[in-house]
């Protein structure tokens, strides 16, 4: 992605992206809620390529918050430690484990 001049003041792709996940997330959420708001003036103006150029950057804002959903789910208690995930013998029933 080419760095141009962003559409809102909140979907500045230069601006640093908060270190919270909570404040990540609400970063990511006003980016997209704004370059949708952006996308339906720009079209009711009929400018479809600065429309067009919204749609873009609210796609790659959308999937970031995909990214960032992905980080803030908690623990499902079935995930294995770095050991336990090297651990062949265990992983596949062949008795003997690491350690």
């Amino acid at each position: 992605m080419t760095p141009r001049t962003p559409l809102t003041a909140s979907s500045d792709t230069r601006a640093p992206m908060p270190d919270g996940p909570g404040a990540r997330l609400d970063r990511i959420h006003a980016a997209v809620a704004s370059l949708a708001a952006e996308e339906r003036r720009l079209a009711r103006l009929g400018l479809t390529g600065a429309a067009r150029r919204c749609r873009e950057q609210q796609r790659y804002w959308q999937f970031l918050a995909a990214v960032f959903a992905l980080e803030s789910e908690p623990d499902s208690g079935g995930t294995l430690s770095a050991r336990e995930a090297m651990d062949w013998n265990r992983a596949f029933g062949l008795g003997g484990a690491i350690g």
